[in-house]
């Protein structure tokens, strides 16, 4: 299928799942904690009705389309990146399975009906919008990155409004956010179930947290093994490498 691309973007191959994505290195490219969150979130095998908040160019739709049968739904503020994301559904061949709806967090739950999902992801802005370092310019950029339309408490109250009960929301986020979060699922009835911390290489402080809960659930919280990126010798380990590349 012949695909038209905008100004410098590019079409990328997600490997393990056989896939392609378009990607643009002045607007948006998907980084590893979306792949670890794909990877990590609990999806139902053959029915339901999953959500992705953020969603950005598409990426985790497409990471979940590989492991669900489920109809998917993303979510992207932003129109250029909701149109990239349109596009890479559709080059390949998932609109039956796939959406890209535009829309604000905040109001999506109002937009798309409250308590009618089985599973929410999210990977929200990381950096408070009063932080200055490290802003990046490029509007797109920023507003994926920092908290400038969406706080990490909107996003958790929205994903609170869209799930069923019984459902499950999963996030990704940085470990020095880790209290904030949980502070924030359990005062919208999602309570922590299942935490894994990402580390760079052992021996380093996390940088990476992948938390999951489940609306009104009993407390009952995991806390799973850690995940390393890299190995003593810089390559990915082979979890991360099976994550990106698929089985050898």
């Amino acid at each position: 299928m012949e695909i038209l691309l905008e100004g410098d973007e590019r079409l990328d191959y997600l490997l393990a799942e056989e896939l392609r994505i378009i990607q643009s290195p002045s607007v948006f490219s998907f980084s590893l904690d979306a792949v670890l969150l794909a990877k990590f979130t609990y999806v139902p095998i053959k029915q339901g009705v999953i959500i992705d908040l953020c969603t950005g160019n598409g990426v985790i739709p497409l990471f979940l389309s590989a492991r669900t049968k489920a109809t998917i739904i993303g979510v992207e503020l932003q129109n250029r990146l909701a149109n990239m994301a349109t596009r890479s559904v559709t080059y390949n061949q998932l609109d039956e399975q796939i959406s890209i709806v535009v829309g604000d967090v905040k109001t999506i739950p109002k937009q798309l009906g409250i308590e009618k999902f089985d599973v929410v992801t999210c990977n929200p802005p990381y950096f408070p919008a009063h932080e200055a370092s490290n802003k990046n310019l490029k509007e797109h950029l920023a507003i994926a990155r920092h908290e400038l339309y969406l706080t990490l408490d909107e996003a958790v109250q929205s994903a609170s409004q869209l799930l069923k009960q019984g459902g499950k929301a999963a996030f990704v986020h940085r470990p020095g956010r880790l209290l904030d979060i949980v502070t924030a699922m359990r005062a919208n009835r999602l309570e922590p179930k299942r935490i894994r911390f990402v580390y760079p290489k052992e021996g380093k402080d996390a940088n990476t947290l992948l938390i999951e809960g489940i609306k009104d659930g009993k407390p009952d919280l995991k806390i799973l093994p850690p995940l390393y990126v890299y190995d003593s010798q810089g390559e990915y380990t082979e979890e991360v490498r099976e994550m990106l590349y698929g089985k050898s």
